[in-house]
């Protein structure tokens, strides 16, 4: 079915929650994909930083076939291959930094980024909860801080905890106990917690904040965040769902790049490599407050799910991946810098944003960058977001180069 073809039924039959771009791709490998009249294109966007291996790598392809020829799905009702293996991965990969200090982590696993959110939010809630003197009262402590800006999901409670009110505004009420803070600013955080820390059970962070333009937190406010929420006796969560699995580079966490180690981390994207997949660990005293049957997901950790992240989390070292995240990161925002009209340049590895000036429209530069053979994504009028495959190379960026100083 053409592009034409498929266009027309998906206007008809398709809810409208998508602005798409004219083009059906129909093939990918490494880091191009292909549309159906056979033009090629280098994928500078990878599914929004889901494709962390490329297009159909082989090994993630072998490992998905040799699975659905044994079991698809059996539901969470029963142990299967593979699920305990990946969630102790998890916990080596949390602790691969203070090896000395490790704790035992445990992860509940999901199928996106916002059900991995939606569980942390749960989860501090619940701790604080079963944590007061009266478990069975109502809680006072169970306000979360959010930093504006933010974006951790669409789901009500996420959407809630989205600091974006052009995103909240339509669907009012959103569910309350959300709190927002400005970014980067340890005064106003301390402010905060001094008026109302008796009542905060939990802060909710992007180490690198991704929807809204690729926002790095400085290493000061992040460890304000954990003083602060330790103080409190709350809780410190860090959204990884963008910035985790490598994309930022060296460690296989944002938050390693701080040296803040949170209490719940939720991630999700790139550990699937191309697969829904979620993940929310938490430091294992603070997971057991989940008892059965006060938290599950049908698909989560999936036979097929698991199959694909542990794949994943073999290949990237095996590859040496992370190490190219660092240096093509690096030449990635050398090359963007040397763009015109190009304003600043932000970000972490392979998560990076170019800010243009006021005469760069973004979104038209992302459709003209189409006829050029690029997938490129714009995040604000005049900011292009970049999170290409975790195995881009510099020819690679030498192409995004030249073809976007073409179109400048």
């Amino acid at each position: 079915m053409g592009y034409l073809e498929e266009k027309k039924l998906e206007d008809e039959y398709i809810m409208h929650t998508f602005g798409r771009k004219p083009v059906q791709l129909v093939r990918g490998s490494g880091m191009s994909v292909w549309d159906d009249a056979g033009n090629e294109y280098l994928d500078f966007i990878a599914g929004i930083g889901v494709n962390s291996l490329g297009h159909c790598h082989p090994a993630l392809v072998q490992a998905l076939q040799e699975q659905e020829n044994r079991l698809i799905h059996v539901s969470n009702y029963y142990y299967i291959e593979g699920r305990g293996h990946l969630a102790q991965r998890i916990s080596d990969l949390i602790n691969l930094k203070e090896p000395e200090d490790a704790e035992h982590w445990q992860t509940f696993f999901a199928n996106s980024g916002a059900e991995a959110n939606e569980c942390a939010i749960k989860l501090v809630r619940l701790y604080a909860r079963k944590r007061a003197a009266d478990p069975t009262a109502p809680c006072d402590k169970r306000v979360i801080v959010t930093l504006q800006r933010s974006f951790h999901g669409r789901t009500l409670a996420t959407l809630a905890a989205t600091a974006q009110p052009v995103k909240q505004e339509v669907f009012q009420p959103l569910p309350d106990g959300f709190i927002a803070t400005p970014p980067n600013d340890v005064a106003a955080l301390q402010q905060l917690f001094d008026q109302m820390g008796s009542k905060i059970c939990g802060v909710l962070i992007e180490p690198v904040q991704g929807e809204s333009g690729v926002y790095p937190c400085t290493q000061e406010f992040l460890s304000q965040a954990r003083l602060l929420t330790e103080q409190a006796d709350a809780l410190l969560m860090f959204d990884e769902v963008q910035c985790g699995i490598y994309r930022c580079g060296t460690y296989p966490f944002g938050f390693q790049h701080f040296d803040v180690m949170p209490d719940i981390i939720a991630m999700a994207k790139g550990i699937g490599g191309g697969v829904p997949m979620g993940a929310c660990a938490a430091r294992a005293h603070v997971s057991q407050a989940f008892e059965p049957g006060e938290h599950g997901s049908t698909f989560g950790g999936s036979n097929l799910a698991v199959a694909a992240a542990n794949c994943v989390l073999s290949t990237i070292p095996q590859d040496g991946i992370a190490e190219n995240v660092t240096r093509v990161g690096a030449y990635l925002a050398d090359k963007l810098a040397e763009l015109p009209h190009v304003k600043e340049v932000r970000g972490l590895g392979l998560m990076r944003a170019a800010e243009f000036d006021e005469s760069v429209d973004a979104p038209a530069l992302v459709l003209a960058a189409l006829d050029e053979g690029l997938l490129l994504n714009a995040v604000g009028p005049h900011t292009l977001r970049f999170l290409p495959p975790l195995i881009c190379t510099q020819e690679d960026v030498d192409v995004l180069a030249a073809r976007l100083v073409e179109l400048l």
